[in-house]
C-alpha cells in the first residue's frame, strides 16, 4: 500500500495550478493554439479558454498570449512567466512525489499507525544548508565521496559511508542539501593549496559580527547563497578580516552532511 495525491497551488483560496491546466499549459506551449491544446488533454475548447482566462487573471504576470478569430480559433503562446511556472510546479511535483514515498516508507499500514512523524518536522542546528547538485558518487567497499556543485558552480566534496549512500537513494544529477556547522568552516585570506581539508569555496566576506570570544563571519560566495563561519576574535584579528575582502571557506569532506 502507498499513498498518492494530486497538487493543487490555491491562490486566495481559490484553486490556481491543477495538474490538468499545467498539462493544458504544457499542450498550449507544444501546439500554439488553445483550441489544439483542448483537445490533446483532452477538455473542452470552452473549458480551456475559461482556465487559461483563470491562470491569468489569478497571476502577477501574463502566462498565455492569445489571439482570438480564425477557423482554428486563434493561435496562443506561452510568456517567459508561464514557461518558469511549468518549471516551478514541475520542481514541486517532484518534492511532493518525494513527501508521499517518505510517509508511505514511514507508516506501518498492518497496524495503521506511523513510525515517527516528528522525523517531517526535525530543526538541525547546523548554520550552513547550501543546495546543491550531486555531479559525481565515487564509491570504495566502505565510503563514498559525493562530489557536489554548488549554484556558484564551485565544487564540493562530502564524505559519507556507503550504506548511506544507499539509504538516502543519492544518484547523479540529484539536487540535495549541503548541510555544516558553522564551527567546522575554517577562514583562509589564501587558496593554500596542498592543505588536506578537500572543501575551498571561494567568496566574499558580507559581515563580521564580534562577541566576547568568537567572530561570526558571514561570506557570500554568490548572490543569495551564503556561508556563516564562527572563529575565535583573536583568529579574526590575526588574519585582519574586513567586509568586502575575498576569502576561502575551508570545510573537511567528512564534515559534510547529505540531506534530501
Amino acid at each position: 500500500m502507498q499513498f498518492e495525491s494530486t497538487l493543487t497551488i490555491l491562490n486566495s483560496d481559490i484553486p490556481f495550478l491543477l495538474e490538468k491546466r499545467i498539462k493544458l499549459l504544457e499542450a498550449i506551449e507544444q501546439e500554439g493554439s488553445i483550441s489544439k491544446a483542448a483537445k490533446l488533454v483532452p477538455m473542452s475548447y470552452k473549458t480551456a479558454w475559461e482556465a487559461v482566462d483563470s491562470i491569468n487573471n489569478l497571476c502577477p504576470k501574463i502566462v498565455v498570449k492569445k489571439e482570438t478569430g480564425g477557423k482554428g480559433g486563434g493561435g496562443a503562446i506561452l510568456t517567459e512567466y508561464g514557461k518558469n511556472l511549468i518549471q516551478t510546479y514541475s520542481t514541486l511535483q517532484d518534492e511532493h512525489k518525494k513527501f508521499l514515498e517518505k510517509l508511505t516508507n514511514l507508516t506501518d499500514f498492518n497496524t495503521g499507525s506511523l513510525k515517527s512523524l516528528k522525523r517531517f518536522s526535525m530543526q538541525i542546528s547546523a548554520r550552513n544548508q547550501l543546495a546543491v547538485k550531486i555531479i559525481d558518487i565515487i564509491e570504495d567497499n566502505v565510503n563514498a565521496n559525493i562530489i557536489l556543485q554548488t549554484k556558484s558552480k564551485q565544487k564540493m566534496i562530502s564524505n559519507i559511508s556507503k550504506n548511506s549512500v544507499e539509504t538516502l537513494g543519492l544518484k547523479k544529477e540529484d539536487e540535495i542539501i549541503a548541510i555544516f556547522k558553522s564551527n567546522n568552516v575554517m577562514i583562509s585570506i589564501t587558496e593554500l593549496l596542498g592543505l588536506s581539508a578537500r572543501n575551498k569555496l571561494e567568496g566574499i566576506i558580507k559581515s563580521l559580527n564580534f562577541s566576547e570570544v568568537s567572530c561570526e563571519v558571514v561570506l557570500e560566495i554568490s548572490t543569495h547563497e551564503t556561508i556563516t563561519s564562527v572563529i575565535t576574535n583573536e583568529a579574526a584579528k590575526q588574519l585582519d578580516l574586513k567586509v568586502g575582502q575575498k576569502v576561502f571557506a575551508v570545510i573537511k569532506s567528512s564534515d559534510i552532511m547529505i540531506g534530501n
